[in-house]
């Protein structure tokens, strides 16, 4: 019986963390083998066996005593990465993080309640920032469930910095600041912030300590967006969290040098539970094509987003939504969580608030006006150039594959992600006749404060496979064993990635090592093959399966002759989005994104032809 109780108890969002396990360090012989199988598919005979020597060098001089060090830092620490890697994938990163860094995506609503629709998106923005407004309950009540994989429970704590976070911008590093609080620990920050035609305001999202209805949200926002219509647009000073990092702390300090009031007012969006950007631009989208609308979710106007806001709500003046965050405190999976919470509610209320229309009375939105000077002005003028011009510069396609999808994968006994991932790959292939270095995102989240490992989808294996298939000599059998042997290293591989042996973080962390004693930078690094098969950020194609779910995100490219390739996978269909930089003559999101089509068809023939 009392089994059967503990069963029926609800479990707390964060009660398993603290039993979490450490993250673990590999061995640095598996580390390095796996490694060198890495950098195969890029390497010529002579340019192989010349790294198979830096490494056993490596291995057996400085590596070895980098590695002790490492397991000491780890006997410390119960993440031993966790700081290094938000100092160096994110706050240290120079670059404007508004368009580098941050990922964005369209909402799915338009598949079912809230297709693309004129007169309604102040209304659907109401209901919207009401479930928004009862997620963050939910976590502020623990209420939602721990995630697990399987049985094992996944480390939650990146949930904490979906609401009431920011990042701000340093000299030479950004820091992030997080104002949220469960009920159990305290008092939360419950104000909104609201950006409108370069302007911004702010107001409470609770009146005597009940979440405002979406009647009482609809005043508010209508307040706003009816004083942007006939007042004149507001400075824009939002526009400054595009910049390039270092600009954009010194802007920053000048803004504060002028005012103490300016300090008051970035603390209060810092602080702010989330941003709602009241965007006018009509971005057309459908459940096949969602391109228009991804692309303003990574490019929109920055006068009315908050770059480093942890989530900017994205609302489109034809009805459709979509989100922009900032990547450094959490990985999309949280937002993907809440996303999917979101859509599922809106579809159950039938995208209609069916409650009491009663308008309590409470206090406006108040404007957040910043004291400005020439040289604030100028440095907006500055941040919008320079976003404007990187931006335009952005190609992306975001389109549904609809002939089949998760249901028919499965029917041939694949693994859905792998399918995607090899088809991926023959399609690179088709296009550069050349194997491209890729990183698939494989999550650590079984280990305390795990984010993600590195996994290596471009193996010999897989570039073995996409030969024979462009080998019109080649007999069928051979390609679908080849495909099969492809298929199990790929498994094999993001098994090992998420159970924390992978070995990419394994060597930033010697390198981090070796950097902070002051040591030269190991020959390891400095060998040409380290970044041609994608270390130090170089990787040619940056994925990541965003999950099951309706919920699809994008990115830019990580290196300039690049690709960002994100996708989710439904029972009928995987929808893609693809982005390159059209500077780059050599790269096409639309010349990949078609030869994926055809690579996912001739994949599915080869494996109903087979006796799997």
């Amino acid at each position: 019986m009392a089994n059967h109780l503990s069963e029926s108890v609800p479990e707390l969002t964060f009660q398993h963390q603290s039993a979490l396990p450490p993250l673990p360090v590999p061995t640095l012989e598996s580390s390095l083998s796996k490694y060198l199988d890495a950098v195969l598919p890029f390497a010529s005979e002579g340019e192989f066996n010349a790294t198979v020597e830096t490494v056993r060098q490596f291995q057996d001089g400085i590596g070895k005593e980098l590695h002790q060090k490492l397991l000491q830092r780890a006997k410390m620490k119960k993440n031993w990465l966790e700081e290094w890697w938000l100092d160096t994938a994110y706050l240290e990163v120079r670059l404007p993080s508004q368009l580098n860094v941050n990922f964005g995506g369209p909402a799915s609503y338009l598949e079912h309640c809230w297709p693309p629709a004129e007169g309604v998106h102040m209304e659907r923005t109401s209901l919207h920032t009401w479930l928004t407004l009862q997620y963050w309950n939910l976590l502020r009540t623990e209420r939602v469930p721990p995630q697990k994989a399987g049985n094992k429970p996944l480390d939650m704590d990146q949930f904490r910095m979906m609401f009431c976070t920011c990042k701000v911008p340093g000299v030479k590093k950004d820091t992030i600041h997080n104002y949220f609080k469960t009920e159990r620990e305290g008092p939360c920050p419950s104000h909104l912030v609201v950006m409108c035609r370069g302007r911004i305001f702010t107001f409470d999202g609770l009146c005597d300590g009940q979440i405002l209805t979406p009647p009482e949200l609809l005043r508010q926002l209508k307040y706003v967006k009816e004083r942007c219509e006939v007042e004149p647009e507001g400075d824009g000073v939002a526009a400054l969290t595009s910049e390039e990092r270092t600009r954009w702390a010194k802007a920053r300090e000048h803004l504060i040098s002028i005012d103490p009031h300016n300090k008051t007012i970035l603390e209060t969006i810092q602080s702010s539970l989330f941003v709602i950007s009241l965007d006018e631009t009509k971005p057309y989208s459908s459940p096949e094509n969602y391109t228009n609308v991804t692309l303003e979710a990574l490019t929109g106007n920055p006068t009315i987003r908050w770059g480093d806001k942890s989530y900017n709500a994205l609302v489109f003046s034809d009805g459709s939504f979509g989100s922009n965050c900032d990547h450094a405190p959490y990985d999309a999976m949280v937002l993907v969580s809440m996303s999917w919470y979101l859509d599922q509610q809106v579809k159950q209320m039938g995208g209609k608030w069916k409650g009491s229309d009663t308008v309590r009375p409470m206090p406006l939105p108040e404007e957040l006006v910043f004291t400005v000077d020439e040289k604030v002005l100028s440095d907006i003028s500055h941040a919008k150039q320079q976003y404007l011009e990187s931006t335009k510069d952005l190609q992306v396609v975001c389109c549904a594959f609809t002939a089949f999808g998760k249901a028919t994968i499965k029917q041939k006994k694949l693994h859905p992600d792998t399918f995607v991932q090899l088809a991926m790959q023959l399609a690179y292939y088709r296009v550069h006749k050349t194997p491209g270095s890729c990183y698939e995102t494989a999550t650590t989240r079984t280990f305390y404060h795990g984010r993600t490992e590195t996994m290596r989808p471009c193996t010999q294996e897989a570039v073995n496979w996409c030969k024979a298939m462009m080998d019109p000599t080649c007999e069928v059998d051979f390609k679908r064993k080849a495909m099969l042997v492809a298929f199990n290293k790929h498994n094999k591989l993001m098994s090992e990635a998420q159970d924390g042996k992978g070995f990419d973080r394994h060597l930033l962390g010697l390198y981090l090592i070796a950097k902070e004693e002051g040591l030269p930078t190991p020959e390891l690094y400095m060998d040409p093959l380290y970044a041609k098969s994608g270390g130090g950020g170089n990787f040619v194609l940056s994925s990541s399966l965003v999950g099951y779910t309706t919920i699809l995100g994008a990115v830019a490219p990580m290196v300039h002759h690049g690709y960002g390739f994100f996708y989710r996978i439904r029972d009928d269909r995987i929808v893609a989005s693809v982005t390159a930089w059209k500077s780059c003559h050599q790269t096409d999101a639309v010349t990949l994104f078609n030869n994926f089509t055809s690579s996912l068809h001739e994949m599915l023939h080869l494996a109903t032809t087979s006796q799997l």
